[in-house]
């Protein structure tokens, strides 16, 4: 093996094989399935912690001479336990595995020499601040609710004892046993006369949860709240007791007082009260100490879309994404006529606390199913009734929605959630114009409002992104260069948005009586020019209409933009141009925008970091291209600059080519039935 660059290690079950490249990127090594090679062409085996794989990679490796590889999930496991979706983090240990006490491991190594660095420190401090600030755990997929709400009686203070699953191997590496439990217990309720005791049930505990045998065996009264996010009940607890659960590391970040009753990494280090240290004595630390340790130098982070190294803070940002934006479906999503392609575009953005959504072929299906579910209906659009006896919504192509057309089917990475009326229906507010009218914006929303439209202007990111170049009219000095972007006129936006003007000849007309001297390009809908919708009567007034080239090249060549409701106001706004409308689209009647109609509801005033704010960062749902998991606007602009989407495969490209000529028939039909 001498001269080889890359280590080889041999991964030993088929969980860990579904995961290999994951693990190699972590180890920049190759990764092979044992046992199909041969013992002296690798360097090591990796199994998982301390199951079988795991033990068996110890014993592989005494057995031939090589290396042992732990591998875990990390401390940011992600959303939800389980397989369904990439892990943010994972240790892999060299020596043994954290949890495990009895043996040496690399993460004991690194707090034998704790991190002693200013800056280092004070990063550590940040993230602790910013975990807790946002309630985020290992999992994240259990709803914020206060104690009192969860079952916690509120006349009396509690302590809170965490539970562990029988026979997992962390109890046994934290020197414990069953038993252990039971002592916990006693402990507490010994020293906290009058005090309720809490119990958080471990997710996977169910029937094996050892708390609940031990108060039942004890006859002592304890009280298991609902599934809740821990940190409510960290904080308010008196004090908090564990065996080993990391639970017991986040409540010393919550401030409170922590009893340890088995062996752990972060006990023995002068920060928690030890009732079952065993061994030799550790090495005292800060919590800042042992958090840089754990966090920063144990734990190793994936890009949750790209699935490239990155750091602990860009992991925690995409971990915030996907656990806000999932909070926003409380209940359960039930949808009504999707297409199988439709089904398959939303299901991403209607995952939420209540799980993957039920699609239903009609709304008679829907209504009762959500009903019988406590769930939501969800319609497309704006055309079809919502029903009364549920809770419903409507959903819609957010502002940057893909790299392609919708026509074209292709798959949508933002989406617009809204009640009655979406953003573009001016007959009723929507959510957006809402957030718009008394949404709050403090300086670090707007700090990153700025950033994100400056991004979106530097990777030229706009709706659809088509990328194509444009033969540019040069115009004499001085005249005025107005852009007018053509829409479907059979769209709702223009049906819903645009009461006084609305077509695109009109439009045109309109703009020629207020510039009669400006040179006019009228351009039209990219749907439109791909022959699948109508544009109407072809405008008459304009000095030239263009069917080429990417909306961007127009907006920048152009003076000003004068639209019904077109997004491309919008884009105009962030580059600086001056944009008159003459419908009610809802970046309209703001103080932005030169209004040919009143708007008296719209009574703000706001600049643009507001407007880009509300409407690109607090109103949209996003998906990332590549995972499908929810993702920043950030996030999604990198990836359409890059280019880098997912490509299919040949069959795939077959299917979608048929798909897409099905669409634009059931387009035309669909159409010819508007008047």
């Amino acid at each position: 093996m001498a001269g080889r660059a890359r280590k080889i290690y041999a991964l030993l079950s088929h969980g860990l094989w579904q995961q290999r490249q994951d693990i190699e990127r972590l180890l920049d090594a190759d990764i092979v399935a044992w046992p199909f090679v041969l013992p002296n062409r690798i360097d090591g085996f990796i199994g998982w912690g301390r199951r079988p794989s795991g033990l068996r990679a110890v014993r592989l490796a005494k057995r031939f001479g090589k290396e042992a590889l732990s591998l875990e999930d990390g401390f940011l496991h992600g959303f939800a336990p389980g397989q369904g979706e990439p892990s943010q983090s994972y240790v892999i240990d060299r020596r043994g595995i954290y949890f495990d006490a009895r043996h040496p491991n690399d993460l004991g190594s690194l707090l034998a020499q704790p991190q002693t660095d200013p800056e280092a420190l004070e990063r550590a401090r940040r993230l602790m601040v910013l975990l807790r600030q946002e309630r985020l755990s290992k999992y994240n997929n259990s709803p914020l609710l206060a104690p009192a709400a969860a079952g916690v009686p509120q006349d009396r203070p509690f302590v809170l004892l965490v539970d562990q699953v029988a026979g997992d191997a962390s109890i046994a590496g934290a020197g414990a046993s069953a038993e252990r439990f039971q002592a916990m217990l006693e402990h507490a309720a010994a020293c906290n006369p009058g005090k309720t005791l809490v119990v958080r049930t471990h997710p996977a505990a169910g029937e094996r949860s050892l708390l609940r045998q031990a108060a039942t065996a004890l006859g002592l009264a304890i009280v298991v709240p609902e599934r809740m996010n821990p940190w409510p009940l960290l904080e308010e607890a008196d004090s908090v007791y564990t065996v080993s659960s990391q639970l017991g590391f986040e409540a010393l970040m919550a401030g409170r007082p922590v009893h340890c009753f088995g062996s752990t990494y972060y006990s023995g280090r002068g920060l928690t009260t030890d009732h079952g240290e065993m061994g030799t004595a550790k090495p005292l630390a800060s919590l800042e100490q042992v958090f840089h340790a754990t966090f920063f130098e144990y734990a190793r982070y994936l890009d949750l879309h790209t699935r490239q190294v990155c750091t602990a803070e860009h992991a925690v940002e995409q971990a915030i994404a996907v656990r806000n934006q999932r909070c926003r479906l409380e209940r359960k999503i039930f949808t009504v006529g999707f297409s199988p392609w439709k089904r398959r575009a939303m299901t991403p953005f209607l995952k939420g606390m209540a799980g993957d959504p039920v699609h239903m072929r009609s709304m008679d299906a829907a209504v009762p199913a959500a009903q019988a579910a406590g769930g939501t209906v969800a319609v497309w659009g704006s055309d079809r009734l919502l029903p009364v006896s549920v809770p419903a919504i409507r959903l819609e192509d957010g502002f940057v929605r893909s790299k392609g057309l919708g026509v074209a089917l292709t798959l949508p990475s933002s989406i617009a959630v809204d009640d009655e009326h979406v953003y573009y229906d001016a007959r009723g507010v929507s959510r957006l114009e809402t957030i718009i009218a008394q949404g709050e914006f403090d300086e670090p929303l707007r700090a990153r409002a700025r950033s994100l439209a400056g991004l979106l202007i530097q990777r030229g990111v706009s709706k659809y992104n088509l990328g194509t170049t444009a033969d540019l009219p040069v115009v004499a000095e001085g005249r005025v260069k107005i852009l007018v972007p053509g829409q479907v006129e059979k769209d709702a936006s223009i049906r819903y948005g645009s009461p006084q003007v609305h077509s695109n000849a009109q439009l045109v007309t309109a703009v020629r009586r207020l510039y009669p001297d400006a040179f006019v390009v009228y351009k039209p809908h990219p749907d439109v020019v791909s022959g699948v919708r109508d544009g109407g009567e072809e405008p008459r007034d304009a000095d030239s209409i263009v069917r080429s080239g990417d909306i961007l090249h127009w907006i920048a060549w152009a003076d000003r933009v004068e639209t019904m409701t077109s997004l491309t106001g919008f884009e105009a706004l962030l580059r600086g141009k001056a944009v008159g409308v003459h419908g009610m689209p809802f970046y309209a009647g703001w103080g932005l925008t030169d209004d040919r109609m009143a708007m008296p509801r719209r009574t703000r005033r706001i600049d643009l970091d507001m407007l880009v704010a509300a409407s690109l960062i607090l109103y949209p749902f996003y998906v990332h291209p590549l995972s499908g998991l929810p993702c920043r606007p950030e996030d999604l602009v990198e990836e359409i600059s890059n280019g880098a989407m997912k490509k299919s495969g040949p069959l795939a490209m077959l299917f979608l080519g048929a798909a897409q000529q099905i669409n634009r028939l059931a387009v035309l039909l669909r159409d010819s039935k508007l008047r």
